[in-house]
């Protein structure tokens, strides 16, 4: 039996996947996520063959989950977006599938098995080939700055890129306003940030906020 979580902060979403996957013989789902935290917890307890992620999540992303949990789960990354740049990111975090929204239900059914075979998936429109070699590149090359940020400040990042202040960020994560302050001023040094719009910039490349945002 294949066991598989699912994380997505739209429960119609979730509920939908949940009755397609449960219908499977070999499939079972056995947890659901509204929210990266609450992902990240479930996974670490519970050990699915398969994790299905949503790339956009509140607090956390799935591309920071699949960060932090690849190596427990493997990861299939489900998203609206069919940019390459998406998928790279996803897969230099150490997601083992990515699959668009609009998959037919025999596709995403298929990239579950696959994922939990050991395998690699990618939806038709993504080119193994080009996405293997960029891979290869970034595996030989040296960290960007933004790889050298620490779990904490990730959660800040997005945080603060959705649009949150620094009391909000504090009681969201039981911090004090000042140790958000710390961490901010942190990542502003590591990544040379000196704007919000830079932040923002960043933050959309890097797969936290959609790209139309």
């Amino acid at each position: 039996m294949i066991t598989v979580l699912l994380a997505d902060d739209h429960i119609v979403m979730r509920q939908g996947l949940r009755a397609l996957i449960d219908s499977q013989a070999d499939l079972q789902v056995v947890g659901e996520a509204s929210n990266g935290h609450e992902a990240l917890e479930m996974i670490q307890q519970k050990k699915p063959a398969v994790s299905v992620l949503d790339l956009m999540m509140p607090g956390l992303s799935g591309l920071e989950v699949t960060r932090q949990v690849w190596r427990i789960s493997p990861v299939l990354i489900l998203s609206m977006h069919a940019d390459e740049a998406y998928v790279i990111e996803a897969l230099r975090k150490g997601a083992s599938g990515y699959v668009l929204k609009d998959a037919t239900a025999n596709e995403l059914i298929q990239a579950i098995r696959i994922v939990a075979s050991g395998q690699r998936y990618l939806s038709s429109p993504f080119s193994e080939r080009a996405i293997s070699a960029y891979i290869q590149r970034v595996k030989t090359g040296s960290l960007e700055p933004y790889d050298t940020l620490t779990t904490r400040e990730r959660e800040i990042l997005q945080l603060v890129a959705e649009g949150r202040n620094s009391a909000e960020i504090a009681q969201r994560l039981s911090i004090s306003p000042r140790t958000v302050e710390a961490h901010r001023a942190s990542l502003n040094r590591k990544l040379d940030i000196h704007s919000q719009a830079d932040l923002i910039r960043l933050a959309m490349k890097k797969g936290l906020l959609p790209l139309d945002k």
